[in-house]
Order: C-alpha cells, then sequence, then structure tokens
C-alpha cells in the first residue's frame, strides 16, 4: 500500500482525524475500503465503478482521497441537493478535519448567471409580457451591481424559476462570447475562471455532459488538468449522457430566437427588414406546429409520419426560418448581435432540414427509428459526431422538441475517457443488477473498468420487512389502483400515516390520491395527504417532516434524492414494478437493436432499468442504523414471476412476508415504548 493510500486508510480508523473531528463519527471498514480503492484508482489514473449500500458513507469514502491527493479534482454530482449538500456540509467538515483549506468552486450552467449585456439590452428595448417583469429585471439589475457571482439562486426577491430570467440570462446560442462589450465583466467567465483555480470542482452531470457534448469552455476546459473525475449518483449518468450526446430543437428555442430577432433586429438594423412581421410569422408557425402535434406524450417517427398537418405545419416553420435568415444574412455585419443571430438562424435551418428528411420526406433513410449514420447539429454538438440515432418528438402542454437521441453513448463517452490520464470513478448505491456490473458498463463504455461493491451496513434483516400482497391483482387491470388503497389503508391507520407512496406514473398519483382521500374522509383520524402537483417539492417534502401523520403521494421526483431519516418515514409503498413504458420511442428503437443484434432486450435493458429504479425508491426508506419500517410493493410479480429474483437480488437483504398480519405486528412492535423508534426523527443519517 503506498503512502498516499495509507494516509487514506488512517483518516478513516479508530483514532484517525474523521473519529477525533467529527462527534458521534463510526469508523466502518467498507467505508475505509471504499476510500482506499478510489485512492489506488487515483494513483494509477484507473477507471472504478464502486457501488457503495446506503450508510456506507460515500460521499467521506471519495472526499478523503480527493483532497489528500493534492490535485485538482472534479466532483459530478446528480443533484442540487447533493451540489449544496458538499459544498456546506459534507466538504467542510472533511477539510477540518483533514486541516486543509482547499479552494473550492462550483460550476452551473451559464443560464444560472446573470448575462450583463442581456440585462442591460432588455431593458432598454425589451418587450414585456407581464407588467410585474419590469420591476423584477431592475430587481435583478440591482443585484448585478453587488453581487460577487451573480447565481440568480442568490437574487433576494426573484424566484429561480420566474420566466423573466430568460430577459437577464444567456444561452450558448445568444452569448456572444469575446466580442460581447460585457466580456471582462462577464459572471460566467469569473465563474470559470474559479473553477481553473481550485482544487475541488463541483458541477452537476447536466453540466458535465452538455460541455463534452457541445465542446463549450467550462467542462470540457477544466479536464486536462484533473487529476481525477468522480461521479456521484453515477446511475444517473447514462441517461443524462443519452440526453446530452444527442440532439434537440425545441419550440422554446424558435421562439426565444424569433423574440431576440425581433428586439435584436429592430435595434440594430431597423431599415435592413420588417424584423416584426417575421417574428411573427416564426411565432404563429411554432403555435400552429404544436396545435397540430396533439396531446402531450411521445410520438416515434412512423406515427409523426402519418401526420399530414404536422409535416405542413413544420414545413412552414422551415419556410419562415429561412426568410428570417435571408434578412440576417443582408444585416449581420451590422453588429455581433445581428452576427450570432444570423449563426443561429443557420444551425436552426439545418436542423429543421435534416429533421424533415429523416421523419417527413418518404425517401430519407431512417431505418426502424434509427439513423445509420445521423449528423446533428441542434443542440451545437460535433458536426462530425456520428452516431445510430432515434428521432421522436417529445410533446408537452405548451411546447414541441424534435430529439435524434442516440441508442448508445458508450462511444462518444468511451472517446472523452481516453482523452487523457486520469482517474474516472463513479460511485453509487445503485450500479449493479444482482450484482453484476455489465448493464452500467455497457452503458458508457466502461467494459475494463475495475467493479467493486460494499453492501450497506444496515441490519434490514431486523429492522425491514419486505410486503407484497396477494391480493392485487395485474397491474394493467382496472381494479388495481382500487385493490392496492384498500390492501394499504390498515397499514397507513396502523403506522399512523408516515408514508411515502411511490407511483410509476402521474395518472395513478391522481388515482391512489382519490381512493385513499374517499378512505380519510369516511374514517376522519390525524392523516394528512400531500400529493404531488398540491405544492412545490420543497414544500410537500418540509410539510411531510412537521405533520403527525403524513402520507406523500408522487411519481418520478421522489424516488431518489429524498432523505427522511427515522420514524418520520417508516412506511414506504411502490405500487408496481418501474418497467419503462414499452411505447417510448426510444425504448422501442433499443428493443428492436437488440433483436437485430439477436440479444434478449428484456433481460439485457428493461430488466436492469427497471431494478436501478426500483432499488432506487427503495432506499428511501432506511436510511440510518436505527431506521426500522416496512417496503410494501404491490405488484405481485415480484413474487411469482422468475425475474422477480432478479429484482430481489438488486435490493438490500429485507426480511419478506406475503402476510398482511404478520405486517401490522412488524408495524406495532415498532410503535411499542421502549422499541428505540421515538426519537428517530432526530438521528442523524449514516450517509457521509
Amino acid at each position: 500500500m503506498s503512502e498516499y493510500a495509507e494516509a487514506v486508510a488512517a483518516a478513516f480508523g479508530g483514532d484517525g482525524e474523521l473519529v477525533r473531528s467529527q462527534t458521534g463519527f463510526r469508523p466502518r471498514t467498507s467505508q475505509q475500503q471504499l476510500g482506499v480503492a478510489i485512492a489506488d484508482a487515483i494513483t494509477g489514473c484507473d477507471c472504478l465503478i464502486a457501488e457503495a449500500g446506503t450508510g456506507t458513507g460515500k460521499t467521506f469514502a471519495y472526499l478523503v482521497p480527493a483532497l489528500l491527493a493534492g490535485g485538482q479534482v472534479l466532483v459530478s454530482t446528480g443533484t442540487k441537493t447533493l451540489q449544496d449538500q458538499l459544498l456546506a456540509r459534507d466538504l467542510p467538515a472533511v477539510s477540518r478535519a483533514l486541516g486543509l483549506n482547499p479552494q473550492v468552486a462550483v460550476l452551473k450552467g451559464r443560464a444560472n448567471y446573470v448575462c450583463r449585456h442581456h440585462l442591460a439590452r432588455n431593458l432598454v428595448d425589451g418587450r414585456f409580457e407581464r407588467r410585474e417583469d419590469v420591476a423584477l429585471l431592475r430587481r435583478i439589475e440591482r443585484f448585478a451591481a453587488i453581487t460577487a457571482t451573480g447565481d440568480r439562486a442568490e437574487a433576494v426577491g426573484v424566484a429561480e424559476d420566474a420566466p423573466v430570467w430568460s430577459m437577464a440570462t444567456s444561452t450558448r446560442e445568444n452569448c456572444l462570447g469575446q466580442e460581447c462589450p460585457q466580456w471582462s465583466e462577464c459572471f460566467v467567465v469569473r465563474a470559470r475562471q474559479a473553477a481553473q483555480r481550485a482544487e475541488v470542482v463541483i458541477v452537476n452531470h447536466h453540466l458535465f455532459c452538455a460541455d463534452l457534448a457541445l465542446r463549450d469552455e467550462g467542462v470540457a476546459e477544466l479536464l486536462p488538468n484533473a487529476q481525477a473525475v468522480i461521479f456521484d449518483e453515477a446511475h444517473q449518468l447514462p441517461g443524462v449522457a443519452t440526453r446530452f450526446f444527442g440532439a434537440a430543437l425545441s419550440s422554446r428555442q424558435l421562439i426565444e430566437w424569433a423574440r431576440d430577432l425581433r428586439r435584436v433586429g429592430w435595434a440594430d438594423a431597423r431599415d435592413a427588414a420588417d424584423w416584426m412581421a417575421l417574428a411573427d410569422g416564426i411565432e404563429r408557425a411554432v403555435r400552429e406546429l404544436r396545435l397540430e402535434a396533439g396531446a402531450p406524450g411521445r410520438l416515434d417517427h412512423e406515427r409523426v409520419a402519418r401526420m399530414p398537418g404536422f409535416g405542413r405545419a413544420l414545413a412552414v416553420v422551415q419556410e419562415m426560418v429561412a426568410a428570417a435568415q435571408a434578412a440576417t444574412a443582408i444585416s449581420e455585419e451590422r453588429s455581433s448581435d445581428l452576427q450570432r443571430l444570423h449563426q443561429r438562424a443557420r444551425e436552426l435551418a439545418s436542423a429543421l432540414e435534416a429533421w424533415i428528411k429523416a421523419v417527413i420526406d418518404p425517401g430519407a433513410g431512417d431505418r426502424e427509428g434509427a439513423d445509420a449514420a445521423a449528423d446533428d447539429t441542434a443542440s451545437g454538438n460535433e458536426a462530425t459526431m456520428k452516431f445510430e440515432a432515434v428521432r421522436w418528438v417529445e410533446v408537452m402542454s405548451g411546447a414541441v422538441i424534435l430529439h435524434a437521441t442516440p441508442l448508445s453513448v458508450a462511444g462518444p463517452f468511451r472517446r472523452h475517457l481516453a482523452a487523457g490520464p486520469r482517474a474516472w470513478i463513479f460511485v453509487s448505491a445503485t450500479l449493479s443488477v444482482a450484482g453484476r456490473f455489465d448493464h452500467f458498463q455497457q452503458a458508457l463504455g466502461l467494459e475494463q473498468a475495475r467493479t467493486a461493491r460494499w453492501e450497506s451496513p444496515f441490519d434490514y434483516e431486523h429492522n425491514a420487512l419486505l410486503y407484497v400482497p396477494s391480493g392485487c391483482g395485474e397491474p394493467a387491470g382496472a381494479g388495481f389502483a382500487a385493490a392496492l388503497a384498500a390492501e394499504i389503508w390498515p397499514l397507513l391507520v396502523a403506522n399512523r400515516g408516515r408514508a411515502f407512496v411511490l407511483c410509476t406514473s402521474l395518472r395513478m398519483v391522481d388515482r391512489i390520491a382519490e381512493l385513499l382521500a374517499d378512505r380519510v374522509g369516511a374514517n376522519g383520524g390525524d392523516i394528512e395527504l400531500l400529493v404531488q402537483g398540491s405544492a412545490a417539492r420543497p414544500e410537500l417534502l418540509a410539510r411531510f417532516r412537521a405533520a403527525p401523520a403524513p402520507v406523500l403521494i408522487g411519481s418520478a421526483s421522489f424516488w431518489e434524492g429524498v432523505d427522511v431519516v427515522g420514524a418520520q418515514l417508516s412506511l414506504l409503498v411502490i405500487d408496481k414494478l418501474p418497467f419503462a413504458p414499452p411505447d417510448d420511442p426510444v425504448i422501442q428503437a433499443r428493443i428492436a437493436a437488440a433483436r437485430r443484434e439477436g440479444r434478449d432486450p428484456f433481460r439485457d435493458h428493461q430488466l436492469p432499468e427497471a431494478a436501478t429504479s426500483l432499488q432506487q425508491g427503495a432506499g428511501r426508506l432506511i436510511r440510518s442504523e436505527t431506521d426500522r419500517g416496512v417496503l410494501v410493493v404491490g405488484d405481485e410479480r415480484l413474487a411469482t414471476r422468475s425475474y422477480g429474483r432478479r429484482l430481489i437480488a438488486s435490493l438490500p437483504p429485507f426480511r419478506r412476508t406475503r402476510d398482511r398480519e404478520e405486517v401490522l405486528a412488524f408495524i406495532n412492535s415498532a410503535l411499542e415504548p421502549g422499541s428505540g423508534t421515538e426519537d428517530r426523527s432526530l438521528a442523524e443519517p449514516a450517509e457521509g
């Protein structure tokens, strides 16, 4: 063992720095072993995939070797919650324990920072949709005058999701770069310069992948100097990379471009064209495209090709963009803003042409939803990057997005990993399926990486119960929701609420909420239902933690990144096995590709994806060594189908039962005086 690895091991030892500095810290062999494995990977510039069960303390396990290594380390997280936790709690704690004072920087996407140039221009000649936007923009102006970072999250009195931020920030498409008159004062440039000087840089997966795919100047600029790149919550990475290594053109991009066209054209080249008419024409065409797309959902390329109205509307959008492109070509020399507008016009026109040729034009060569060699520039990714892609349309309430999604990101991701000598470390509690890492490795092209697992130190056998009811029927059946509500109601009453009901669709959220509301109304009691959509996610979680008998009913956004320690969350219900919807265009294309290659798509793709989602959902239940709880999975296939064994093998070692009376006895025993559960809501999580 090297001197460096010995120092890492010692930090986690019985008389190490963490024990001496952290009240209540208990040495864990698995945490120490994980830390040493990461240190070895950093020393050897290796690729390590490490699964660490809940309670291992993975955050400290990678921060200690990262700080002791002495070089620059890039940490990428899956959620803003973990990003904030690293900056505010974990990094300061580990740094103090080790007697270090590293320079730390958080790097966010450019839309998180005030753009002085666009703010000033919109204040002078912007067209406002709401009267209050003027006042909010003035408030942002005052914030920009005093802030050191320009981070919109720090702007008091302006919500982070306020629509007016689009008038005070830049995008990759409209940023003027070094041609900007405010370049020397740019908050994005300052943030990137701070990241260059820092020893620890914190980003998120979205920024990391977008930056690599677009060859932007943030993460891509940092990589040559980074000694190690550590991905926490790494199970999210394949999905994020799929989004950003593909291409997408949204109606919102077109609308924003039209608005910039109107504003910049009128200000800088008023005599060159009828900018108002051009912008209005684009906006009308985009609205018509949205109407022709129909109800919200996902449309595969074959269905889109059978929608003549959509094709005609898309052709009109293309005509309007071409007309505006011609106008910007004539006047682009008049200002930097017009030059950028013309460049954006070329990119939009190219993306529209590629999409129409591939899907709307019957002579296009899409084969079973896949382009043999798509060359997409809609999102600005490398013009030379070829990938087998599936084209599809995402329809939302107010927008349409034309997608070209790669069937695999293994190739481009593998190329980035091979670009220079550094350690690549992937850490999560859910990376393997039944002990095997094949699915994650193949998704990112990491077949040669070293893999290792450390089980959770929590005592699931005694403190947790997995219950699969036998009376709910087929999940696709009409009576499934009612049967599940009837099955879990006695458990909710016995447990005094304190439960999450996690559903695999928003429709099921509404149905279960309706059924349970009827029972609450008929039976009285203190149970309070908190339903996704009735309030913002942070507010619902705050109310859940404070309420005497809460039941939170939610879908995807509550399956991970939520940490409620103690008895306040001691019953977790998952409605059914989280298989991706089979009508999803990308899933369909991947199934078809697997079959063409002679592979079993269910075993190789659908089942591993469901296993990861199930692990994440189940992971909300036991968050500390003293937690006790019941996991209910309403889907009988977990107990009756052969693949259920593989899913169960991917979960922590719960004691299992199909007897509701045993579950009620377990709940009642946890509520008995002296059971150790009375004050568990105050317990500290073992994670980190």
